[in-house]
C-alpha cells in the first residue's frame, strides 16, 4: 500500500474538503482520503502509487491547485499480538 501526500492550495472549508475528496475517490481506486483545509493537504492510502500527472489534472478541474505530491509505503497500523 502506498501514502500519498498532496499539498494543495484552495480548499477553504469542510465542503472544500468533501469535494476534494470526493473528486480523487471519482478519479482513483484509493482506500481512504482525508482532506485538511487547514494544511493544505490531501492524504490518500491505495492499493498502488497515484499518477501525479492525473492527480494534478484532477485536483485543478476541482479548482484547486496541486503544489507537491510526496508518496511512501504505508503500514497499516492496529494491534499487535506479541507472543504469537
Amino acid at each position: 500500500m502506498v501514502k500519498t501526500v498532496a499539498n494543495i492550495e484552495g480548499m477553504m472549508c469542510g465542503m472544500c474538503e468533501a469535494h476534494m475528496n470526493d473528486a480523487i475517490k471519482g478519479a482513483f481506486k484509493v482506500k481512504k482520503v482525508e482532506s485538511s483545509h487547514a494544511k493544505n493537504e490531501t492524504v490518500i492510502i491505495s492499493d498502488a502509487a497515484i499518477d501525479e500527472a492525473k492527480l494534478s489534472a484532477v485536483v485543478n478541474e476541482a479548482g484547486y491547485v496541486l503544489k507537491s505530491v510526496k508518496s511512501e509505503p504505508y503500514q497499516k497500523k492496529g494491534f499487535r499480538l506479541f507472543g504469537k
